[in-house]
């Protein structure tokens, strides 16, 4: 079966649209949708109401901060950050919010593990960045692949029988096999705000016959995705960063 991974969506109905075009164009059979589904962009009611519609065809969907940050004041946020979560929260339905509010943070699937961020302590939200953020989150489960998000930047993680920990940053478009000799944390990069210099949107498709994991990047129309964002009086630099990847 061929899975589609998105993470870190934002709101961004311009990119997530163009990533699933290119998903299912791609042949994806299942979506995986790995949280943060709101936050930062100008469509959470298009988004939210997308990802609910999958999860009714037999999407996976987990929940990510700014999806917790909807229904509880305790979240921690930057100043950008937490203007749009107030704006996001006067536009979502009762039923909207409260799909994201009962949204597991986990899910599994046969030998793999979905999860918004680390999965040693996922409510925590800690970020992956390195092989030893990587190696805990990897020591936390028995899954032989973890798939999270988070961070917004693409990455591929593996640990050894004895504990010796790889990465390396996925080429878009490159099928990398993961090998069952050793364990895996795919780190999928952000549908709607990447992080890693290229303003391309990033999502990942995964074959569970042949373990192939394949990064994907899809150009879309970042001048509306941002006109939305100014449009809707937003802090201007979650519209501005959506140029730059950063």
């Amino acid at each position: 079966m061929r899975l589609a991974f998105f993470a870190d969506i934002h709101a961004n109905r311009q990119a997530f649209a163009a990533c699933l075009d290119a998903a299912r164009a791609g042949g994806a059979e299942r979506f995986i949708c790995l949280g943060d589904y709101v936050g930062y962009g100008a469509d959470p009611e298009w988004t939210v109401e997308t990802v609910m519609g999958l999860v009714e065809q037999g999407a996976l969907a987990v929940r990510g901060n700014h999806d917790t940050a909807i229904c509880s004041s305790a979240e921690s946020m930057n100043a950008e950050a937490q203007a749009a979560i107030e704006w996001t929260r006067g536009r979502l339905s009762a039923p909207e919010r409260k799909f994201l509010s009962e949204l597991p943070l986990t899910r599994d699937e046969d030998d793999r593990l979905y999860v918004h961020s680390d999965a040693s302590q996922p409510a925590k939200w800690r970020y992956v960045r390195s092989t030893a953020d990587a190696g805990r989150s990897l020591i936390a489960t028995d899954a032989h692949i973890t798939f999270c998000g988070h961070i917004h930047r693409p990455a591929l993680y593996s640990m050894s029988v004895t504990g010796k920990m790889t990465s390396f940053v996925p080429i878009s478009g490159v099928n990398v096999q993961l090998l069952p000799g050793r364990r895996w944390l795919a780190v999928i990069g952000s549908v709607g705000q990447p992080r890693d210099g290229d303003p391309a949107a990033c999502f990942a498709m995964f074959d569970t016959i042949s373990r192939e994991i394949t990064y994907c990047r899809v150009p879309y129309d970042v001048d509306a995705a941002a006109a939305r964002i100014r449009e809707n009086g937003l802090p201007s630099l979650l519209a501005d960063r959506l140029f730059v990847g950063r």
